[in-house]
């Protein structure tokens, strides 16, 4: 298996995850032109899973380090897979939260709110995660980790108000967007200290299980697929808004629509392993918190490329600027507070 060693590399590769965790509901927006969330969410799952075992089979069964992926199988015990499936299931639902709430309230909104809480609250989840551990403690600056935390804070305030003053202008109800993105957040936070719970000591510290990081993402993905079918039909037939779908309009979708939904879980899926390959050599709380950065993309296409605030009173923008200016200021702390 590929096993990252130097801090800075594992940076580099948090970076990444912020990209791809950012950018990946562009996908679902691409397909919302003419495809419901919850049909396009079982193409997502699909193209996580099969980008898990594809990456288990390459970088996880590659290199000189480790056990492969096969091996690593035959040594897996049962309290170690549950963890990571957990983890998968707990971010399954999280996830199907925040991609209502982006249905309802746009990329500009669902990702600062969601995707803000998970950040700020797994930071804390992997931090004591990493503290309770007695074989190693948080070497880096809490003072720098616990201020780039605040910074995110008034970075997650801002973006409310934004979306408040973006919601009076179109005269639309601002509550249903913003309770989606919070109980997203709040699942969303818990599932990476549920996965890294799966992991082999030798491989990160905080591992308490058996797996290598490879096998575990596997597991996670496994995790996902198998809670979608539970979850998925209870979003299909109480939606969040619109009629109920059937299942029978999945089928209707051409090529180029699921292609859409499987590109999208790929994305992530990529932010996960590489995430993962440099849980290590960063600890849980460090590549949490960078990995997890991905409001700042999300914010950059919901601004830029699909003009979700165009018609926001004035002012607006100020509050947007200085909450991307927060979020960048937060990113820069964390980075900082391990090196």
């Amino acid at each position: 298996m590929v096993i990252i060693e130097n801090y800075f590399v594992a940076v580099s590769l948090c970076v990444l995850t912020m990209i791809c965790w950012g950018s990946w509901a562009n996908t679902q927006k691409m397909a919302a032109k003419t495809w419901r969330f919850e049909l396009f969410y079982w193409d997502l799952a699909i193209g996580l899973l099969l980008f898990a075992v594809l990456a288990a089979f390459t970088v996880g069964s590659f290199g000189s380090g480790g056990r492969t992926f096969l091996e690593d199988l035959k040594t897996a015990d049962g309290s170690s897979i549950l963890f990571a499936m957990l983890g998968g299931a707990i971010w399954n639902l999280g996830n199907l939260l925040l991609v209502a709430a982006i249905a309802v309230a746009g990329l500009s909104v669902g990702f600062p709110i969601g995707g803000g809480i998970a950040w700020v609250l797994g930071i804390m989840v992997n931090y004591l995660l990493v503290m309770l551990d007695p074989n190693k403690k948080f070497e880096g600056s809490n003072i720098l980790l616990f201020t780039g935390v605040a910074v995110i804070i008034a970075a997650i305030i801002l973006s409310m108000f934004a979306y408040r003053r973006l919601a009076t202008e179109q005269k639309k109800p601002p509550l249903k967007g913003i309770l989606l993105s919070v109980f997203a957040g709040l699942l969303i936070a818990f599932f990476y200290g549920l996965v890294v719970k799966s992991l082999d000591n030798n491989f990160v510290s905080g591992g308490t299980g058996t797996l290598t990081p490879y096998t575990a993402v596997f597991f996670f993905a496994i995790g996902i697929f198998i809670s979608t079918i539970f979850f998925n039909p209870v979003f299909m037939a109480r939606p969040v808004s619109g009629e109920p779908v059937k299942m029978k309009e999945y089928w209707k979708g051409n090529f180029k629509t699921h292609s859409t939904g499987v590109l999208g879980g790929f994305i992530w899926m990529l932010g996960m392993v590489v995430s993962f390959m440099a849980v290590g050599a960063a600890n849980p709380a460090i590549a949490y918190a960078l990995s997890n950065a991905a409001p700042v993309v999300a914010i950059l296409w919901g601004l830029f490329v699909w003009k979700e605030f165009k018609d926001a009173p004035k002012g607006t923008n100020i509050l947007l600027l200085i909450m991307f200016i927060c979020y960048l200021a937060g990113l820069t702390l964390i980075t900082f507070s391990n090196a």
